[in-house]
This record gives structure tokens, C-alpha cells and sequence, in this order.
């Protein structure tokens, strides 16, 4: 079964990493979750969840396949903190910007922290989903210094060549790039295949 870590952290945006982890169970999967502890207050401001609750609502997935396992954040003793875990992918979703700068500099005070810097150093595909606005020129340092260590920087930018109709359909436009960058098939995203401009439009 594929094995893949998800961290949701304190950024606005819980519902992608949510949604994520629904796609991931559905696909019979195995997931890996930390949640850091602003990350928890977030899900349960914007989505109404704690975190038993959270699971539970997992719960309903996992009986189509998957396998959830929920690390505390400050347990560095998780098998995911070891370079011997063996895993497909790991994704950060939605990763703040305070995780970001710390997985940059190389530093891991927590197990979010550690589990991604294990990515890096043993060059496994890592995707980190930055959710901020504007951006910072330190922030965009850090998106550059990780970018060069291979990790797939997709942000939380939702396409309207789609024509998005809800919050769902813009939602799991960044859920299926995100599997895309996981290399994991999927039917989230509508594959662009071009279209025939009028002559006006064409003028413009």
C-alpha cells in the first residue's frame, strides 16, 4: 500500500489538507498525519472539527481502503522521524510561512519539521503548499531555497479557466495538482485541451 505523510499546519486553508487526506484514503492509501498545534485551532475555527472529531470524520474513508495514522506534533520518537521510514511522498498542506522558514533553515523543533527535513536530506518528493498573501521577500528566499533542494512548490492558487461553480470545485483544483506533483492519478482537475478563439477575442 503507498505510504504518504501529511502535515496541516496553522496557515488559513485547513479544507486543502482535509481534503487531501479524504482523496488519499479514497485511494486506499496509507496516511501519515501531524497536525501542528495552531494547525488544530485552525481546523476547528474554519471547519468546526477537533481533532477526535477530525479523525473520526477520517473514519468514513478508511472503510473504502485507506489506513490513517495521527502522530502528536512533538512526538520526535514517530517512525516518520527516521530517514529508515519508508514513504512514497509527503506533503505540507497548507504550510504557514513560520514552517516554511524553518524547514529552509534546516531546523526541526517539531515532528512536522523533522519529517520533512528527512524528505530533503534523503531526496524523496516532498510538496509544500504555501498559503500566504503577499508574499514576502523572505518568504520567497525560502520558497527558492527549497525549490533548489527539489521540493515542488505548488501554492494555493485556484485556476477560473475551469470556471469553478463553488468553494469545492477551486478546492480540489489544488488538491488534484498537488496529486499531480504526487504523481497520483486523478479526475480533481479538468486537463486543459484548448479552445478555438473567435476572431475578436483573437484581435485582442
Amino acid at each position: 500500500m503507498p505510504r504518504y505523510i501529511v502535515g496541516i499546519t496553522g496557515a488559513s486553508g485547513s479544507i486543502y489538507g482535509v481534503r487531501l487526506v479524504e482523496e488519499l484514503l479514497e485511494k486506499k492509501n496509507e496516511v501519515h498525519l501531524v497536525i501542528t498545534e495552531n494547525g488544530e485551532k485552525v481546523i476547528k475555527y474554519e471547519l468546526g472539527f477537533d481533532v477526535e472529531g477530525l479523525i473520526s470524520h477520517f473514519g468514513k474513508y478508511e472503510r473504502l481502503g485507506g489506513v490513517i495514522k495521527r502522530y502528536d506534533i512533538n512526538d520526535l520518537f514517530a517512525p516518520i522521524a527516521s530517514g529508515s521510514f519508508p514513504a512514497d511522498g509527503m506533503v505540507i498542506m497548507p504550510c504557514s510561512m513560520s514552517t516554511l522558514a524553518f524547514i529552509a533553515g534546516g531546523m526541526s523543533h517539531n515532528l512536522l519539521q523533522r519529517a520533512a527535513d528527512v524528505f530533503l536530506k534523503e531526496k524523496r518528493r516532498i510538496v509544500i503548499v504555501p498559503r500566504e498573501t503577499p508574499l514576502s521577500s523572505i518568504h520567497l528566499e525560502n520558497m527558492l531555497k527549497l525549490s533548489k533542494m527539489g521540493a515542488h512548490i505548488v501554492p494555493a492558487m485556484p485556476a477560473f479557466y475551469q470556471n469553478p461553480k463553488t468553494i469545492e470545485d477551486m478546492v480540489n483544483f489544488i488538491v488534484g495538482r498537488v496529486l499531480d506533483a504526487l504523481n497520483i492519478q486523478n479526475k480533481l482537475v479538468n486537463r486543459w485541451e484548448g479552445v478555438k478563439l473567435n476572431r475578436d477575442f483573437q484581435k485582442n
